[in-house]
């Protein structure tokens, strides 16, 4: 009799293909065309926290994350990094992202697995717990270069900055430039951009209450995770060198 051994895979999965033919250009204006998706992501980012609020009272009492809430706030985190992975946080398809909370054929995709049971006590401490990360996330996320400079007024009359890039922008227009000048966009830095996102992806999914996994302190760099890549080897061991 022949077994098999079912190979544990990552409970918060984030991917992304890079597509092989990018638009040289496109990435310019891709910020005005996602501004539909903007706009809906500022109310979807309301009902994430208050459903976040209600879930964590939930767990608190039941120890249960109530399903509906867990996929709807899933789903708020795939929408978003579907449209991170084309503008943003890697610009890696020219793909328009399409305008829904549930799992697509679109080349970016965010999962993670529901937890039958969840800890009562960490519902409370969580935040605490997520601080090393979420200073981490916070260097990476926080604007460091500001852009351009408008004029205020009443209290905050002067000079302020309209908006600016953070490490992880930054990084993306990089790969847009190399895009511009070379049509070519470097798998290194796609895959560094790949695996900050997931290391952000993960540390928001634990602060959101989806899982009592506490997230690693690794980027997980490429188009998989690596317990996806090293379960893909397992299983097909000639496809990998």
């Amino acid at each position: 009799m022949t077994t098999t051994t079912a190979h544990p895979t990552a409970p918060v999965r984030l991917s992304g293909e890079l597509d092989p033919e990018l638009s040289r250009w496109l990435w310019l204006v891709k910020m005005f065309l996602a501004i539909p998706h903007f706009v809906v992501l500022a109310f979807l980012g309301l009902a994430f926290l208050l459903t976040t609020v209600v879930a964590g009272l939930a767990i608190l009492f039941t120890g249960r994350y109530p399903r509906p809430l867990f996929d709807f706030n899933v789903g708020v985190l795939r929408w978003n990094w579907r449209v991170g992975f084309y503008v943003y946080a890697a610009m890696g398809t020219d793909r328009y992202p399409p305008f829904t909370l549930a799992r697509t054929d679109y080349p970016a995709d965010f999962d993670v697995d529901y937890p039958e049971r969840l800890s009562r006590s960490l519902v409370l401490i969580k935040w605490a717990l997520a601080a090393p990360h979420l200073v981490i996330v916070a260097l990476v996320m926080a604007n460091i270069l500001y852009y351009p400079w408008t004029a205020g007024s009443g209290q905050g009359a002067g000079l302020q900055p309209a908006g600016g890039y953070s490490v992880l922008n930054l990084l993306a227009v990089v790969a847009g430039i190399f895009l511009l000048v070379t049509a070519q966009y470097p798998r290194v830095l796609f895959d560094l951009l790949m695996g900050i996102n997931r290391w952000i992806y993960r540390v928001l999914a634990y602060v959101a209450l989806l899982r009592d996994e506490y997230p690693p302190f690794r980027l997980d760099p490429g188009a998989q995770t690596s317990e996806e890549a090293s379960t893909q080897k397992r299983m097909n061991p000639l496809a990998f060198p």
